[in-house]
């Protein structure tokens, strides 16, 4: 009987203490690492050469807490002509980010939306057209119920990323 009692009494207090423990800031507590960005070749799609934008990177923390569950939104965002603010371009939600110790894998995002060029217009030369706008990307995390927090931004170079 009092089993009965003690063990239920013991997940109510532990689930108490977890809800209650102090929120992390993840602005300090995370890192992006190990960046590796640029214009992923698509392929041709509905026969135009199609170029994404691709970033890839590590997360790295600063501290022993486990922060699952960690979510990840990752924003890419036209740069703005002379006075005027980003664009969205489109994003990637990415859930259960895992680490090994003190860092993530390598976390790579590549969105659907692209830019298309018609043939003989070639990678190269779609990355140089004058209506070609840069991309920045800004990443977004999330640990538990806490509000996302940004962490970092990215502004991608002008090249190809020809690797999958």
């Amino acid at each position: 009987m009092v089993r009965a009692v003690v063990a239920p009494l013991f997940v109510v207090v532990a689930l108490l203490g977890a809800a209650c423990s102090k929120p992390v800031d993840l602005k300090k507590a995370l890192s992006i690492a190990e960046i590796n960005a640029g214009y992923f070749d698509a392929g041709i799609v509905d026969g135009r050469n199609k170029l994404v934008p691709s970033v890839t990177f590590k997360l790295k923390k600063s501290i022993d807490d486990d922060l699952r569950p960690l979510s990840l939104n990752v924003a890419f965002k036209r740069l703005p002509a002379p006075g005027a603010g980003e664009e969205d371009f489109d994003e990637s939600f990415i859930q259960g980010i895992t680490f090994n110790g003190s860092e993530t894998a390598p976390i790579t995002v590549r969105p659907k939306a692209g830019y298309t060029g018609d043939p003989p217009q070639s990678r190269a030369d779609m990355l140089k057209n004058s209506q070609f706008r840069d991309i920045r990307v800004h990443v977004f995390a999330k640990h538990g119920s806490a509000q996302w927090t940004e962490i970092g931004t990215v502004d991608l170079p002008r090249h190809l990323i020809v690797q999958p």
